[in-house]
């Protein structure tokens, strides 16, 4: 036993030393950096990536197949450091995020109105670094979020790219602490919820790997349902609203809260006293953030925020081949009113069945309905509604539907960040190939027993 969970490790920590290295050549580079190598190993970078991601998704099944067997208590601290690591490292990889956050947070701090400009206004070298879609859209994020922007945002790109991945890795470990005790509060075992929620590849490579301030919105969240069960509603309150003001998602967040305090409430009418208690604690907690920040409310505003025309989105699919075949754009609008209007209907179902579904799991259904029918998907807002799932689904049937769905977005994403052609997508076979085969000898001659010779049996 110790045995496998001392390969599983090791095999997880080259897939992701595998992914940082292939990052030098293939990831979401900086622009202008002479220690990079500006593209000239991009062939190579991408079949050293896809190799590493391989593995390190073999890694995390042979991992969890062990956990399951024997309850590990807090080896998994240490794996998580292992697979983490070389991720630390790496320059930015599979997403450009990163580089919009840095150019926002020095532009609060040179005094320009994020929620009215792009950070083509900013210029320079780090607004250089932006793809050119992005350049004059406003910021979606809230208050919280610019906050941290703001502070950790300098003169130095690679100082701050650092920080930044320093933020989402704090993030990271306040969602394990969080996630292990709404497990035992929901009788999940707690190294099955940490395997799925924290050590997941699709956590890893790009909330550490991609530095995406998703890691942070999900931390507080996680933490503030933690304190929820934990009768710690106004603390719980206050880290929901926090989460909320990095992005607004987090902000359903207040309804599982409100939930789970009316459990705890005698008398009349407990739902609507939570409510109320919530719901004025919540705006209080918003008004003085907000005020803190100096932002302004133009994140309120902002949340229409355009998103790219070419979004993958199931209601941006179907609105691309309506518009196609009746030649109008009203129909992609029309859409996503659709996918509104699809959250609305999962909603209300979870909320009809309340009586005997755990608040976390149900906010974690609504969750995973915003970003299947949202208007913009990205395979990391899996995330959102992963890691409430992950801590109250006692259903194993559910947990490995999630953890298959994972396994498959990990793949899908390109370690730039932009689109594959048909070359990228040949090299990147070619690298898990190589991956599951590498994975395949260390796993067979780890599992090998060889025969007792006869003269050893006397």
């Amino acid at each position: 036993m110790r045995r496998d969970h001392a390969s599983s490790r090791a095999v997880g920590f080259a897939g992701s030393a595998l992914i940082a290295v292939g990052g030098l050549g293939a990831g979401a580079l900086p622009i202008g950096v002479p220690m990079f190598t500006g593209g000239r190993h991009a062939r190579l970078g991408l079949v050293c990536v896809y190799s590493g991601l391989l593995l390190l998704l073999l890694a995390w099944w042979w991992y969890g197949r062990v956990a399951r067997r024997a309850e590990d208590q807090n080896g998994w601290w240490h794996t998580l450091a292992l697979w983490v690591g070389p991720l630390l490292l790496a320059p930015p990889m599979f997403s450009r995020d990163v580089y919009s956050y840095l150019a926002q947070g020095l532009m609060i701090d040179s005094g320009m109105d994020v929620y009215r400009h792009g950070p083509a206004l900013l210029g320079g070298e780090m607004a250089d670094q932006v793809p050119a879609i992005w350049q004059h859209t406003p910021s979606p994020y809230g208050p919280v979020f610019l906050i941290v922007a703001k502070m950790v945002a300098g003169p130095h790109l690679m100082l701050g790219i650092v920080a930044m991945r320093l933020v989402a890795l704090a993030g990271l470990v306040l969602l394990a602490v969080a996630v292990r005790v709404l497990a035992r509060s929901a009788g999940v075992s707690p190294s099955a919820a940490i395997w799925l929620a924290v050590l997941n590849p699709l956590v890893l490579i790009h909330l550490i790997g991609g530095a995406h301030n998703d890691a942070l919105m999900v931390g507080l969240l996680a933490a503030g349902l933690a304190a929820a069960v934990r009768r710690h509603p106004i603390v719980a309150t206050l880290l929901v609203v926090a989460a909320a003001l990095v992005k607004v998602p987090a902000a359903l967040g207040l309804i599982a809260v409100a939930a789970i305090w009316a459990t705890h409430l005698a008398g009349r009418w407990p739902w609507l006293r939570a409510a109320g208690a919530v719901g004025a604690t919540a705006v209080a907690a918003t008004v003085a953030i907000t005020q803190v920040a100096g932002t302004g409310y133009g994140w309120i505003g902002a949340l229409s925020t355009p998103i790219s025309a070419q979004n993958w989105s199931l209601t941006g699919l179907l609105g691309r081949w309506t518009s196609g075949m009746l030649g109008t754009t009203a129909a992609a609008d029309v859409w996503r009113w659709f996918g509104m209007l699809a959250v609305v209907i999962v909603a209300a179902v979870v909320w009809t069945h309340r009586a005997r579904l755990d608040p976390v799991y149900g906010l974690g259904i609504v969750l995973v309905a915003v970003v299947v029918f949202g208007p913009a998907i990205r395979p990391w807002y899996v995330v959102w509604g992963l890691a409430p799932i992950a801590a109250a689904a006692v259903h194993r049937r559910v947990r490995h539907l999630l953890a298959g769905f994972c396994a498959a977005l990990v793949l899908v994403v390109l370690p730039d960040g932009f689109a594959a052609d048909a070359e990228r997508v040949l090299l990147a076979v070619l690298g898990g190939l190589i991956g599951v085969a590498a994975f395949l000898v260390v796993h067979l001659a780890v599992s090998y027993t060889p025969p007792r010779l006869a003269w050893a049996r006397r």
